[in-house]
């Protein structure tokens, strides 16, 4: 059959909400995609920067919103979309190019899963000293704090998680697989609202994203202004590892 489509910038959407929300009341296979999606929007300013659009998406009930890192998450959050017969998927991309990561380190059930591990610490499986979550554009530059991190012997898992819907509707067993609860360092980084985030960082960690709106610039320099580094999460992460170790969490 046909299964219809649309797309926008992300910030648009909330023109779209009674539609959308129509569509996930009636479980209708609608696929919405939202380009756009950040401050990255650059000189266009904030009036079409989008910051607190996924997290009001995030809460519609039965939309899934998947925010994918790079161009295989990307081909595999589309056919996600195109087989969930049951609900709308709202794929959410970028304006500004991002690295394509080598096939075998995303598995083919990433967006189903809704999170996995893009890079153990070290290529060892074990529970690590500090654990980055991103989401999209974001999800590289977790991986370069992941570096410095490791240089200097924090051990550090880097999560994507596109989907955020979907890993909190996995079983227990597999969410702590992802997240392993011990390890209570935890820093996300997503260039939007954080809220939601919260409940993937803990207590102990930090949640790094947008406090306010954009400004009218290239996107490197408004991910430099805003923080959106990888030397600020490096900071972040280290911070929530003394935090964890000095609670006796880590």
């Amino acid at each position: 059959g046909i299964i219809p489509y649309g797309g926008t910038f992300l910030i648009f959407s909330d023109y779209m909400r009674p539609a959308i929300r129509l569509a996930a009341l009636m479980r209708q296979r609608v696929i919405h995609v939202h380009t756009h999606d950040s401050i990255g929007l650059g000189e266009d300013g904030p009036t079409h920067q989008p910051i607190e659009q996924l997290a009001g998406l995030r809460a519609m009930p039965v939309l899934r919103v998947v925010r994918p890192a790079g161009a295989n998450e990307t081909a595999l959050a589309w056919r996600y979309a195109i087989r969930a017969a049951d609900h709308p998927t709202a794929i959410v991309l970028s304006r500004q190019g991002m690295p394509t990561w080598n096939p075998s380190a995303i598995p083919g059930d990433a967006i189903d899963r809704g999170a996995y591990v893009l890079r153990y610490s070290f290529n060892d499986p074990e529970p690590p000293d500090l654990i980055l979550i991103g989401t999209g554009t974001e999800v590289n530059i977790c991986a370069g704090a992941a570096d410095a991190l490791e240089a200097e012997g924090i051990s550090t898992r880097v999560v994507s998680m596109p989907c955020m819907e979907n890993f909190a509707a996995q079983d227990a067993d597999y969410r702590d697989e992802v997240l392993p609860p011990q390890v209570r360092a935890r820093v996300s980084l997503e260039a939007a609202a954080t809220f939601g985030w919260h409940q993937w960082v803990g207590e102990l960690g930090e949640a790094i994203g947008m406090t306010g709106f954009g400004a009218s610039a290239p996107a490197g320099a408004l991910y430099k202004h805003f923080g959106f580094t990888a030397e600020r999460v490096a900071d972040a992460g280290r911070a929530a590892v003394k935090r964890a170790r000095s609670s006796g969490a880590g």
